[in-house]
């Protein structure tokens, strides 16, 4: 699996490009809003768009969905059901802080943990991760070891949960539980901020020490 990862945002929220290296079907993952740059990114990587993958409902990672899946005539797939309410309410999110406003979400099709999405000849593990957000989903691509982690970890810190719906316990346990238990080796791309391996988070994180 191929990977890009396209800054938008004010927020600094990295929408991730997401393809099969042979079959160049691919997915674009928390459009967040600042659209033009990813769809220059998409043309130029060369590949095409089957779906648009949202972690979860927060307005930087899923303010520029709608339009985007519009744009791509695709489909928008999750996250987890328990972030309904967090995506109805993205106009209020937009106002508070500060974004272009935007209508609620309703994703074609949520999902599950132990869902499968497939791109060509890719396919993503979904798993539910709450903590950060209800209905937070992260997709794991197990050949290439590869975790799209959304806002569960980071490079030395873990996500916020100071949010509506945030759960300070429940993200440390789905990290300990879900997350660390693939392997040391598996690369991680988070939401915001540089790539990691587990491995190092393992060892290094303040926040899982």
């Amino acid at each position: 699996m191929r990977h890009e990862i396209v800054i938008v945002t004010p927020f600094q929220q990295n929408c991730t490009l997401l393809w099969c290296e042979h079959t160049l079907k691919g997915a674009v993952v928390d459009p967040g809003g600042d659209l033009p740059t990813v769809y220059a990114a998409i043309e130029q990587a060369g590949i095409e768009i089957e779906s648009v993958l949202l972690t979860h409902g927060h307005i930087d990672h899923a303010g520029g969905a709608r339009e985007c899946a519009s744009a791509l005539g695709v489909n928008i797939v999750g996250p987890h059901k328990d972030d309904a309410p967090l995506l109805d309410d993205l106009a209020s999110q937009a106002e508070m802080f500060g974004f272009p406003p935007v209508k609620g979400v309703e994703p074609d099709q949520w999902l599950e943990e132990g869902d499968v999405i497939t791109l060509g000849e890719v396919k993503l593990e979904v798993i539910h991760t709450p903590g950060h957000a209800p209905g937070h989903v992260s997709f794991y691509e197990r050949r290439s070891r590869i975790l799209q982690s959304g806002d569960v970890i980071f490079n030395g810190s873990i996500g916020r949960t100071d949010l509506p719906g945030g759960n300070h316990a429940q993200l440390l346990n789905t990290i300990r539980e879900k997350v660390l238990p693939l392997g040391d080796e598996v690369y991680f791309i988070p939401g915001h901020g540089p790539s990691g391996t587990l491995g190092h988070e393992r060892q290094t994180n303040p926040f899982l020490r």
